[in-house]
């Protein structure tokens, strides 16, 4: 998980550079098993919240390198955020509730 904030004149460009540039690049590494980009007002700013899902954390590796808590960010991202978590967590999920269908 990690999080990132835009103005609200910038939050389009962030959103369309992670389901482009950041969609692709993710796409490409062997264990990715989605992405979810999360989106609330947060004061003058959005605040973004990225949960991505690998498999293990060789995965996790592939995509951001070996201190793979060091958050990735291209230069297009960092141009439409104001600041960001420098770091992300890594959580296992512990459990994962299907949507019921009654």
């Amino acid at each position: 998980m990690w999080r990132g904030w835009a103005t609200s004149e910038t939050a389009d460009d962030y959103r369309r550079h992670y389901e482009t540039d950041v969609a692709a690049h993710l796409g490409q590494v062997a264990g990715f098993r989605g992405a979810r980009l999360l989106s609330r007002p947060d004061g003058d700013e959005v605040l973004f919240t990225s949960i991505t899902y690998f498999t293990t954390l060789d995965a996790v590796r592939a995509f951001a390198g070996d201190d793979y808590e060091l958050a990735v960010l291209e230069d297009t991202a960092r141009a439409a955020l104001t600041h960001w978590d420098e770091r992300v967590t890594h959580h296992e999920v512990a459990l994962d509730l299907p949507v019921s269908r009654s």
